[in-house]
């Protein structure tokens, strides 16, 4: 760090995600700055680059990473080189955030897990940015408190405008119900033990090959019961709900009410089109308490065992896509690293 204690950090990947963590960290947040972006593409890693003063372009993550400027990684890659990036901030003893995936199977991620589990401390915050979110985060204190007693389910919603080429059945677990994922067991503290997959007649929208929309159910092992509309070629905006259902009451995150506009005859509001507009002040909050943990020299947020159990629960979701059967959740023991605590659930 800087004498001022700011934080150096090393962005690899400048696609779409990781050139917005760029813009992020250098108009947006304190007590970091860009030292260095990484791209197998070195022409873009030179273009992203050079509109950030003492930023510095390479090609080889551990190249990045081995700099006397670099205090900390955000890794925002493709899921499938997210393993070695972690690898190598391990060997450096650097703080991680890692979009996720955290890797793109559970094997993979529970070796990571592991070799973290060997540094003897956390050092890798997970990008489940949902988290973040003012009004999730208000459905989570609401139920940490007991205001709607104990939670028996969660409704969720999760649409999408429409899907890029390529797009397939397993990826809508894999990228996106992921997230619905992580937010059951955040919310209730509670594992996944069981997963379903239900698939309506499919929208006249859809792609060829794609079954969409999808109703995936996931079991807890608190015995609650959450449903997930996964609908990615909704046509009209991106969309995201999750409604609990306790005891003494519900309360629904995610309806968005921002302006409401009464002019020529109609009603209405805007529906946000894409993650990056709705999640925005969500991604500032992350890689703000990123920075500040770090600071710290803590590590809070999402932990790598959070990443593991997602990609556990995904690999038993797309099974159940295949099978149409309820599928039961094959998940490891967990490490005395990750006990649920201030630092880690």
């Amino acid at each position: 760090m800087t004498r001022d204690g700011t934080l150096g950090v090393a962005v690899i990947g400048t696609g779409r995600m990781g050139s917005d963590h760029v813009r992020r960290l250098d108009e947006v947040i304190s007590g970091a700055r860009v030292a260095a972006v990484v791209d197998i593409d070195g022409e873009r890693a030179k273009s992203v680059a050079a509109r950030v003063d003492g930023c510095t372009a390479y090609t080889d993550p551990a190249a990045a990473m081995a700099s006397a400027d670099v205090d900390a990684v955000l890794v925002a890659s493709p899921g499938p080189a997210h393993e070695a990036a972690l690898l190598e901030a391990f060997a450096h003893d650097l703080p991680v955030l890692c979009e996720k995936p955290l890797t793109p199977d559970a094997a993979s991620a529970l070796r990571v897990v592991e070799a973290e589990e060997r540094l003897g401390h956390r050092r890798v915050q997970v990008g489940f940015m949902r988290r973040y979110d003012a009004e999730f985060a208000q459905l989570k204190a609401l139920l940490d408190a007991g205001g709607l007693g104990r939670p028996l389910m969660l409704h969720c919603t999760h649409r999408n405008a429409s899907t890029p080429p390529g797009f397939t059945s397993r990826m809508m677990i894999n990228d996106s119900v992921v997230h619905e994922i992580d937010v059951t067991r955040w919310l209730l503290e509670q594992e996944i033990t069981a997963v379903t997959v239900l698939r309506p007649a499919p929208s006249s929208a859809a792609p060829e090959a794609l079954s969409d929309p999808q109703l995936v159910l996931l079991e807890t092992s608190g015995g609650a019961v959450v449903d997930v509309e996964i609908f990615v070629n909704c046509g009209f905006g991106y969309q995201v709900r999750c409604e609990a259902v306790g005891e003494s009451g519900t309360a629904r995150a995610g309806d968005a009410h921002g302006l409401y506009v009464n002019a020529a005859g109609r009603w209405g509001g805007e529906i946000a089109q894409d993650y990056v507009v709705r999640f925005r002040d969500a991604y500032d909050r992350q890689v703000q308490a990123w920075v500040d943990a770090t600071r710290r020299g803590e590590t809070t947020g999402p932990s790598a065992w959070d990443g593991y159990a997602a990609a556990a629960v995904c690999e038993a979701g797309v099974r159940a896509q295949e099978s149409g059967e309820r599928t039961t959740v094959a998940l490891a023991e967990r490490p005395a690293l990750y006990a649920p605590g201030p630092a880690g659930r």
